[in-house]
């Protein structure tokens, strides 16, 4: 009795992949969701690092840590409030994105999934790299384009 093994193993690839495409999770907006989730984390593990060295170095205690780190540098002020507004503003995109992903409506994050996870890390950027006055206005208008984008997401699932 012969089996032919690669027919086998064939069909069983391309039946994961049609259900992964049914479910959308080759598109762009399943990256992009993992890149947001990714990018969350990535500010959570900086802000945690640079805690370890300052218990490392014995210039705080381990339950010396205030939540918004306010007895900290101002950087470790601002990465606490990065992460903090990930944590606030990533679950309405996310939910935008998962529900694009599970009606198979992706076309409509799709083209513009890119420009807010974009937005999304400059925001961060801006946020970590100082608090004067015209870090502030750029960090408004990154945070502007991610609203702007997550209300036509919103509207568009609505009406399609």
């Amino acid at each position: 009795m012969d089996i032919d093994v690669g027919r086998f193993q064939d069909s069983g690839v391309r039946a994961m992949n049609d259900k992964e495409k049914d479910l959308g999770m080759n598109s762009i907006s399943a990256t992009v969701l993992i890149g947001l989730a990714a990018w969350t984390l990535f500010l959570v593990i900086l802000m945690e690092m640079l805690r370890f060295r300052l218990i490392l170095t014995n210039a705080i205690a381990a339950n010396g840590f205030k939540p918004d780190n306010s007895n900290l540098s101002p950087f470790m002020q601002r990465i606490a409030r990065a992460h903090a507004n990930c944590v606030e503003n990533v679950p309405i995109f996310g939910i935008l994105l998962i529900v694009a992903l599970l009606t198979n409506r992706s076309g409509v994050t799709d083209l513009l999934a890119p420009w807010l996870l974009a937005a999304r890390m400059v925001q961060s950027c801006f946020h970590l790299a100082s608090g004067n006055l015209l870090f502030s206005w750029l960090r408004f208008i990154a945070y502007a384009v991610q609203i702007a984008i997550a209300v036509y997401w919103l509207w568009a699932l609505l009406v399609s």
